[in-house]
């Protein structure tokens, strides 16, 4: 059985993500082929996708390696982060479907009682799924890809605090839902703005140490269920 090279392609990215993989860290193909399970062909495609997505970079005599982005690079993200979701946002007021807008709501009301519970992990979670379901009611692939890509690499390169004020920014969160549903698009638009550049405060940048072991032991199978589907 041949397994995709976008599972490969998602096990690779979550483990750079996560940190499994540093900065700097060399890439092989046959330490991914073992590691993941797989054989090195979708390895080499999957590396060939994280390059173009800014995750690899190609050394010359070295090969694959994990991307090392400046500070500026990371600071960009943000910025066309702030850009790109407003109309995200303002599409989905008027593209969205009655399914879309079942989810948002469930997800405001969970992320409103968990925010006066004070339980911070769940609303890292419930605050990302928000925004991926918020950019894929925008039914727009040329906005949701490029803001999925940009979700992946801010949890990458950014250590997220918790909100100050945590049920105020739910309440946010509630807000953008309402204009989507009633369709206005402007003021979707400019609630996100808003909610995105304060998001924007609470991201500090992740510092690695260099000279630690590049790669966890572990062994990572990928998830081959996708595969038999």
């Amino acid at each position: 059985m041949r397994i995709p090279a976008h599972s490969v392609c998602t096990a690779i990215r979550d483990d750079i993500v996560s940190g499994v993989f540093e900065r700097g860290s060399r890439l092989t193909e046959e330490q991914l082929a073992r590691r993941y399970g797989v054989s090195r062909v979708p390895v080499r495609e999957a590396l060939r996708t994280l390059e173009s997505e800014g995750f690899v970079t190609t050394r010359r005599h070295v090969g694959a390696c994990v991307a090392e982005p400046t500070d500026q690079e990371a600071a960009d993200l943000l910025e066309v982060r702030q850009l790109l979701e407003p109309l995200g946002a303002a599409r989905a007021a008027q593209r969205r479907t009655e399914a879309h807008l079942k989810v948002l709501r469930g997800l405001v009301r969970l992320g409103q009682e968990r925010a006066r519970r004070g339980q911070g992990e769940d609303l890292r979670s419930l605050g990302a799924w928000f925004h991926e379901t918020l950019a894929q009611a925008s039914g727009s692939p040329a906005l949701t890809a490029p803001l999925t890509q940009l979700r992946h690499k801010i949890a990458w390169m950014y250590v997220v605090d918790q909100p100050a004020h945590p049920v105020e920014s739910w309440a946010e969160h509630g807000a953008i839902v309402d204009a989507v549903a009633r369709g206005d698009a402007e003021r979707a638009r400019s609630l996100t703005a808003l909610h995105a550049e304060r998001a924007a405060a609470v991201h500090r940048l992740r510092r690695t140490e260099r000279g630690r072991e590049k790669v966890r032991v572990s062994q990572h199978a990928v998830n081959t269920a996708s595969a038999r589907t």
